[in-house]
């Protein structure tokens, strides 16, 4: 599949959370976000003087028995309305695409859930999202049709 057939299948099935997306379509679909957000967030800048990021400076108190207080710096990431646009734009299929994504993997999309647990959760998604496009299952045949590249007979 390529960069033009991802971006295609998954706009096409823009809040389809049925079936299957192999490797390619998954992979391709979040090059492409990454790159959709960063110009909108690029364009936000030029039009608008938005910035990129921005370091801000809070207090916080410990509660220790000296009972100190200090300072932290924070950096965040305001965007502006355009990136806000295509983030709220893309936030569907991005979704979709990644519960067919486990779907492929022979994952219930509800595994989706476990990107709520910091880091860990993340990890574990990504390993599901990298492995090979299994044999036909409960969701379907492989993507690439019944005999899908890395599919064990």
């Amino acid at each position: 599949m390529t960069f033009q057939d991802a971006i295609r299948s998954c706009f096409a099935r823009y809040v389809g959370f049925q079936g299957r997306a192999g490797r390619p379509e998954f992979w391709w679909f979040f090059l492409f976000c990454v790159i959709a957000k960063a110009v909108a967030r690029w364009i936000d800048r030029i039009l608008f003087g938005v910035p990129f990021a921005v370091m801000r400076e809070g207090a916080y108190h410990h509660p220790g028995p000296m009972g100190w207080g200090g300072h932290y710096w924070s950096i965040y990431a305001p965007g502006g309305g355009l990136a806000w646009i295509v983030g709220l734009a893309l936030f569907l299929p991005q979704l979709a695409v990644a519960v067919r994504r486990l779907h492929d993997t022979g994952h219930s999309g509800w595994w989706l859930l476990l990107a709520i647990i910091p880091f860990l959760g993340w990890l574990v998604l990504l390993i599901f999202f990298i492995q090979a496009s299994g044999p036909a299952n409960a969701h379907g045949a492989g993507p690439d049709g019944p005999a899908s590249p890395g599919a064990s007979a």
